[in-house]
């Protein structure tokens, strides 16, 4: 009887625990909405650890998943560092939930106006000794965004970072496209795999030539990760607004992941693994850890409150195409902070490029010398090489053909002293760029192209030392605005000087958006080539008309991409901002006016079709105007097609099969079609039904032959004319690696 009764009470005891147990459970947990309804957002405690869950439409998304920062020892913790980490121990303290809805102005973009609306949980949360930090999560219609703030405190004042423990945790083994997770390059092929297929496929798919390379591990892939579900859920994870802090990749947590892992590609680059895991659990499998970039001493990030992280991001739809069309990573960041942008337009330009690129010319001008001190060259009495293409007579026929068709501006690459041997990785002082070669009149040449409507574009090659860039910067940008310059082309081949930092680390961030802010003084627009890849502050500076930031066009001299590559960069590469992708290659076959015997897996027609579905405000012609004047029926379209919009329509989408998209030209009723596929081809049928009622449109297709085909008849297409209106529908064939373009003039 007193056993029982001992019995009872325990379990009274018991259930009282359970019940007030869950009833916290319940209290500290909060879901916040998108506008509309269809994602769900949970915060919750996972004892003292926090996490929250993500849903669409009921489906899961991303299942709980842990929050937190680790932080690094360091020596001189006595002078305010605290090196408790930043992961667990935590109660909530406050949360709080607000609405926001508004609509702003793009300087150019794919719309006229974006709406930023959005639910919003704050949640702070205190650490035992007082430590505060705050989570906060944005809803919107298209996926959330969160990000770590730290106040100004006694307790957290500078802190170094170990590591990010942001994860995401995917509900199955989904399809992704991936690039290999790497410390310096972008300039990789994506992958389609599953996620249990990473480990795997990860030796191959990583390009060892590249001149820099640092993968870090067997798992580890890049954002924009995009991904597709079983039951049809379009999954992308990114970040928004990376201002001074390290960019993040992300590490799949796999089957093997706590297994020894073996050694990758060869060399100094290769995957050594890390021989002191982390002391926290790991997550379940298909669950993503991020991954921030290291500094040359191995940190990840050295910080001071106030101060935040950038924005995590996750998009979701059942519709692919809402992937191409939604703003969350814009919505993200700050609004504009220069107060005139009247200087600042979309660009359209040709140049003298990709002949260097293709090996038949020189950037440097002599073959005289193993390597260059530039204070010790008199240029005068060096003898010319003869290849050298940045020479007055060639780059004013490139004014000439830009002048005639259209086009604003020059690029010319070569021009400045220091390229004999600017490709030695470690040479700190490469360039001085204000020092024109002898064949290249800085003076006339900008002269003859102002007096034909046309400016020339700047190119800065840092070769990566930009120490080197930092001092000369005010120096070169007061040269441009001598000349009448307007925009620059910047680079970063190579491994970083200083020696042993990262493209991707917190220091070089800082670096690129420092060249853009003082290019800013200036009045200057940048195109940041080998750069970090965009996180949408060009809504912020939006004179960062551009980046490159991935495998571009010149690999199609350096072996080629799979015609599926320009299907994909739009669901990944192009989440972040616009890429400076050089396209418009007509002569395919490299061989053919040259010694180079790669080609360009693409169709005339397809050529075309980029303009529409790589979006960029800063669009180049890249081929030569030799190559054009064969075809100067298919360039009428490049001379045509604009580069900034009122409207933009995704009507077709799946990636890495293909992509149709309408846009409106800025301040027109004109309205421009393109339409990109994989190596299968494609059909499309277009309902003409954005079209103005009541108008009539002469409309030009620029469409694939029948027997045209990237490999063996890259050149084949057929032009056609027909007025048309609202609720007409298009009917066209994509031919294997090719495409459709075309153009709508209201009448």
């Amino acid at each position: 009887m007193q056993n029982n009764k001992v019995r009872k009470q325990l379990m009274m005891v018991f259930l009282s625990f359970i019940i007030c147990h869950l009833s916290f459970c319940s209290a500290a947990a909060q879901t916040v909405s998108s506008p509309n309804g269809n994602i769900a957002l949970t915060f919750a405690m996972d004892g003292t650890r926090p996490q929250y869950e993500m849903t669409y439409k009921g489906k899961a998304v991303v299942k709980p998943s842990h929050l937190g920062l680790e932080l690094a020892k360091d020596k001189h913790a006595s002078r305010g560092m605290n090196e408790t980490d930043l992961m667990d121990g935590f109660t909530v303290k406050d949360t709080k939930t607000t609405a926001f809805d508004e609509t702003w102005k793009p300087v150019w973009g794919e719309t006229a106006t974006i709406r930023n609306h959005y639910n919003e949980l704050a949640v702070t949360l205190q650490q035992e000794g007082g430590r505060e930090i705050l989570i906060r999560f944005r809803v919107y219609d298209d996926g959330i965004g969160f990000r770590y703030e730290f106040p100004q405190q006694k307790d957290l004042n500078y802190f170094l970072i170990k590591e990010e423990h942001s994860e995401f945790a995917m509900a199955g083994d989904h399809t992704a496209w991936w690039l290999p997770g790497d410390y310096d390059t972008q300039e990789q092929e994506t992958q389609e795999t599953k996620l249990s297929e990473i480990r795997g496929r990860m030796n191959n798919a990583v390009n060892w030539g590249n001149s820099s390379v640092a993968v870090f591990s067997e798992t580890g892939v890049q954002t924009s990760l995009q991904m597709k579900s079983a039951d049809g859920l379009y999954i992308n994870i990114h970040e928004a607004a990376c201002i001074d802090y390290a960019t993040m990749h992300l590490e799949l947590v796999d089957a093997q992941t706590k297994a020894l892992s073996t050694k990758l590609g060869g060399g100094s680059n290769a995957y050594t693994p890390n021989p002191k895991p982390s002391p926290y659990p790991l997550p379940a499998p298909f669950t993503f850890v991020s991954h921030l970039t290291p500094d040359a001493t191995g940190l990840k990030g050295c910080m001071q409150t106030p101060c935040e992280t950038p924005w995590r991001t996750v998009m979701v739809s059942d519709d692919a195409r809402d992937m191409l069309s939604s703003n969350l990573i814009l919505n993200l960041n700050e609004p504009c902070k220069l107060e005139d942008t009247s200087w600042i337009h979309p660009t359209k330009y040709c140049g003298v490029w990709w002949e260097m690129i293709v090996g038949k010319s020189s950037w440097n001008y002599t073959d005289e010398f193993p390597s260059i001190q530039l204070d010790k060259i008199d240029w005068t009495k060096v003898k010319p090489n003869g290849r050298h293409a940045a020479n007055n007579e060639k780059v004013r026929r490139y004014i000439d053909f830009a002048a005639e068709n259209g086009l604003d501006q020059v690029l010319v690459e070569g021009w400045n002293v220091g390229w004999e041997d600017w490709a030695n990785m470690w040479k700190r002082d490469v360039f001085d760029f204000v020092t024109p070669y002898p064949d290249f009149d800085i003076k006339a040449l900008n002269d003859y192209a102002h007096s034909k409507g046309v400016k020339l574009m700047m190119h800065h090659e840092t070769s990566s030392s930009t120490q080197n860039y930092e001092r000369h910067i005010k120096e070169a940008y007061e040269l441009m605005n001598k000349y009448g310059y307007d925009a620059v082309k910047t680079g970063y081949v190579g491994d970083m000087i200083p020696r042993g930092d990262h493209h991707y680390s917190q220091s070089m961030n800082n670096h690129y958006l420092y060249v853009v802010k003082e290019a800013a003084k200036h009045h200057i627009m940048v195109n940041g080539h080998e750069a970090v890849r965009p996180t949408g502050l060009c809504r912020t500076y939006p004179n960062l008309v551009g980046n490159e930031s991935a495998r571009g066009t010149e690999y199609e001299a350096f072996g080629g991409s799979r015609p599926d590559h320009t299907c994909i960069l739009p669901f990944t590469r192009l989440q972040g901002g616009p890429m400076d992708y050089t396209p418009g290659i007509f002569e395919t076959k490299l061989n053919t006016w040259s010694n180079n015997q790669s080609w360009a897996r693409i169709t005339i027609a397809g050529s075309l079709a980029l303009y529409l579905t790589m979006y960029s405000p800063l669009q180049m012609a890249a081929d030569l105007p030799e190559h054009y004047a064969k075809y100067m029926d298919a360039f009428q379209f490049i001379k045509d097609v604009a580069c900034d919009w009122d409207d933009s329509k995704y009507l077709e989408a799946e990636p890495a099969d293909y992509i149709t998209v309408a846009r409106k030209a800025k301040g027109t009723d004109n309205w421009f079609i393109g339409g990109k596929c994989d190596e299968n081809g494609h059909k499309s049928v277009i309902k003409l039904d954005f079209l103005d009622k009541g108008k009539k449109y002469d409309c030009t297709i620029y469409a694939d032959a029948k027997d045209a085909h990237y490999e063996h008849n890259p050149k084949a297409y057929v032009i056609t004319k027909r007025t048309v209106k609202k609720g007409d529908t298009l009917k066209l064939t994509e031919a294997p690696g090719g495409g459709f373009a075309v153009s709508l003039m209201a009448r």
